[in-house]
């Protein structure tokens, strides 16, 4: 399952910028296999981070996760152009990411959805029986 889409990354960056990051074979158009490769590598490394806090991948996508998935997905576009100079705003977004991941990780960030360790509904269990107690009902009737 991929936590955002084609559309996602439109509205993320211009159409021009996907081209460019894309187009291996110049033809002028959004390769959407790379697009593809960029979405499951947004993907496997979020499910990587939550998976043992969240049962994976998440479904509904949380709108926090989509926009990372949206950021990490055009970061690993960036990175396969060696011969562009990435934007500094790309590398400090991504370590944002890395660290927000990292958070929602440890339960500092919350997502709003019940966890695999969520407390679900309890009930109380002991191992003492009527013959354990100290003050039983004679003893407490003599008071």
């Amino acid at each position: 399952m991929s936590y955002c889409t084609l559309n996602d990354l439109i509205k993320a960056i211009p159409e021009e910028n996907l081209i460019q990051l894309t187009d291996d074979n110049g033809m002028g158009v959004i390769d959407e296999e790379k697009i593809d490769e960029a979405i499951a590598y947004a993907g496997q490394l979020i499910d990587g981070y939550l998976r043992g806090r969240y049962s994976v991948p998440l479904d509904p996508v949380p709108e926090l996760i989509r926009r990372l998935a949206v950021d990490m997905a055009v970061f690993h576009l960036y990175s396969r152009r060696f011969e562009l100079e990435m934007p500094q705003s790309m590398i400090d977004r991504r370590k944002e990411i890395i660290r927000l991941l990292e958070q929602i990780q440890q339960g500092k960030v919350q997502l709003g959805i019940e966890t695999d360790k969520s407390p679900g509904q309890g009930y109380y269990q002991s191992n003492k029986t009527e013959e354990d107690r100290f003050f039983n009902k004679t003893l407490l009737e003599r008071f």
